[in-house]
């Protein structure tokens, strides 16, 4: 498919939010005959500082194997408005705020939709749909989590310590300032950023032609609220028995060499889920599989379509 453009099957449009907070979407409609019965519908969300316009390729792949799909932005990304003081940083007062959008979404979505209803989401987005777990905010029938933000990679020390830190870090200035540099050039992106999200250049530099083409798309760092309001919400996933109560089954893509989520977390998450299943890379990956060389990505989305059909099967015509 060209991943540089929006696909004929798909629209775009815009969801309102409880309090009025306009949301971008977009939306496969099913393509069949009068006698074929859906095969389900899958809600994607994508991670921190993303886009939908990421992941064309792989929302597209599953609406032609008869999923009715749908994607949409976290609240203050990419084309649904801004919560700090700048147009590039990321901010939030409270991750309590995504799960919420993310649960009257749901309810919307599922009312509209055939089931079985499949939630999906890459890094943050695999966070925030864990935590909608296990708030009970949301009941799909299956979870596919890709390099999920369980745990966030960054120095050995213990979450408390961590989230101490920041803390302090928005006491000691304001929340909304960034917390990491974007490069040494304002708007450039950083040089080692390729490294750290996929092997293919191809698909890689899809991202950079969207946010040439689409200037309201770009999203730098990270404010320190947010890394603040990160592990606060991260201690929650870590609560005694949280994990442990969502019965549905999870699969969990993950790399080892992700440097950006914690692959050691990941796993732990599966053991802890009662129905846990991961599909694990090695250097072959790196943080974006469903980005990366075709090799690797073809591996992630026949792990899906296998899990997908065993644990969410096609309705009965």
């Amino acid at each position: 498919m060209d991943r540089r453009a929006i696909p004929a099957a798909a629209s775009e449009s815009v969801w309102h939010a409880q309090d009025g907070h306009e949301l971008r979407r977009i939306d496969w409609q099913i393509s069949r005959t009068d006698d074929e019965s859906p095969r389900g519908s899958i809600l994607f969300l994508p991670g921190r500082g993303d886009n939908y316009e990421k992941y064309l390729e792989s929302l597209d792949e599953w609406h032609r194997d008869g999923w009715r799909v749908t994607a949409a932005d976290w609240r203050g990304q990419a084309g649904s408005g801004r919560l700090g003081d700048d147009e590039v940083t990321g901010h939030i007062d409270d991750f309590a705020t995504w799960v919420d959008d993310l649960a009257h979404f749901w309810s919307d979505w599922i009312a509209e939709t055939p089931g079985p209803h499949v939630l999906a989401g890459h890094s943050m987005g695999g966070h925030l749909v864990m935590r909608a777990l296990i708030e009970r905010r949301v009941q799909p029938k299956a979870v596919v989590l890709s390099a999920p933000m369980l745990g966030m990679a960054g120095p050995p020390l213990p979450l408390a310590v961590l989230h101490g830190a920041a803390k302090l870090m928005n006491v000691v200035g304001e929340p909304t300032r960034q917390a990491w540099k974007w490069s040494e050039k304002p708007g450039e992106m950083p040089a080692r950023r390729r490294t750290l999200l996929t092997h293919d250049d191809d698909r890689y530099d899809d991202e950079l032609w969207w946010r040439e083409h689409r200037p309201e798309l770009v999203m730098g760092p990270g404010s320190w609220g947010w890394v603040e309001r990160a592990y606060a919400s991260t201690r929650v996933l870590e609560a005694p028995g949280a994990m442990e109560s969502v019965d549905v089954p999870v699969l969990i893509l993950s790399t080892s060499e992700d440097k950006l989520v914690s692959h050691a977390d990941c796993v732990r998450a599966v053991e802890r889920l009662p129905k846990g299943e991961l599909c694990a890379f090695g250097e072959e990956a790196r943080h974006e599989i469903l980005r990366e060389v075709d090799a690797v990505r073809d591996r992630a989305m026949d792990a899906v379509t296998e899990f997908l059909d065993r644990v969410a099967p096609k309705p009965a015509s």
